[in-house]
């Protein structure tokens, strides 16, 4: 048990500059949607982090913007880097055996942080960095991983993701359904990309499927497989690429298993 209460204020400033900082640019009524802190609570707290050096107002319009000083909060955090150094080898034999890039991601309390792609290794006109924030709910990353997860980190996620508008969140609205979909991936042992989502981010030309990166049968992480949909369809790849991706989780749930062990 900690021995203090936590301060509010710290938590509230906190908040909203991860807000900040996942939208690039942000103003006061896009933080208010995003955390559901009042208004004149969230002008105080982006004066006091303009005041430390982590936020700017852009002199041009009313939004908000991450400085580079933010960089130093993440320079201790390695987990994402140790994670994709050891799933370079098991990826590049995977695109090997089934012709489409992966990407594995691991979980940042609203998104699924992309550690490695081989969407580089080949011919795949989606381009996609590492470090890219994919929302939980939108994606077969973060659907795998959900299922998965320890609930605890499943309820925080869901709890985050119902304070945001897009379609695909709903179900973080609707917990009956959340638990049905996530008890319906766990079934399948797999997860599929939201159609909407792929309509936004791809034009509805590409699609993904992903599985859990499983240690002691929790999620650690998660490792899909992306395809064009007018060259393959959904059924065929989980009929003939799915085993060969859950294999190469399961290689990787190992080596991950290891990290940090010396």
């Amino acid at each position: 048990m900690p021995s203090y209460e936590p301060v509010v204020a710290l938590l509230r400033g906190m908040e909203v500059l991860r807000t900040v900082n996942r939208l690039s640019q942000a103003s006061v009524s896009d933080i208010h949607r995003l955390t559901g802190l009042n208004q004149p609570t969230i002008v105080r707290m982006l004066e006091t982090l303009i005041h430390a050096g982590y936020v700017m107002r852009d002199p041009r319009m009313p939004v908000y913007l991450p400085t580079g000083r933010t960089l130093e909060l993440s320079a201790g955090y390695m987990l994402h880097r140790e994670v994709g150094i050891a799933a370079t080898p098991v990826m590049t034999r995977l695109r090997a055996k089934v012709g489409w890039p992966s990407d594995v991601a691991v979980f940042d309390g609203d998104a699924m942080v992309v550690a490695h792609t081989s969407r580089g290794e080949g011919r795949f006109m989606f381009e996609r960095r590492t470090g890219f924030r994919a929302p939980v709910l939108a994606t077969s990353l973060g659907r795998a991983f959900l299922a998965f997860c320890a609930r605890p980190e499943r309820e925080r996620a869901l709890l985050l993701a119902a304070r945001s508008p897009e379609p695909w969140n709903a179900l973080a609205r609707d917990p009956t359904a959340a638990d049905a979909a996530f008890t319906a991936i766990r079934a399948a042992g797999y997860a599929a990309m939201d159609d909407a989502y792929a309509a936004r981010e791809y034009g509805g030309l590409a699609s993904a499927v992903a599985v859990p990166v499983l240690i002691g049968g929790v999620a650690a992480a998660s490792l899909n497989l992306m395809y064009l949909r007018d060259a393959i369809e959904r059924g065929t790849v989980v009929e003939r690429l799915l085993p060969v991706l859950q294999e190469a989780a399961a290689e990787l749930g190992t080596a991950v298993a290891g990290l940090g062990q010396g």
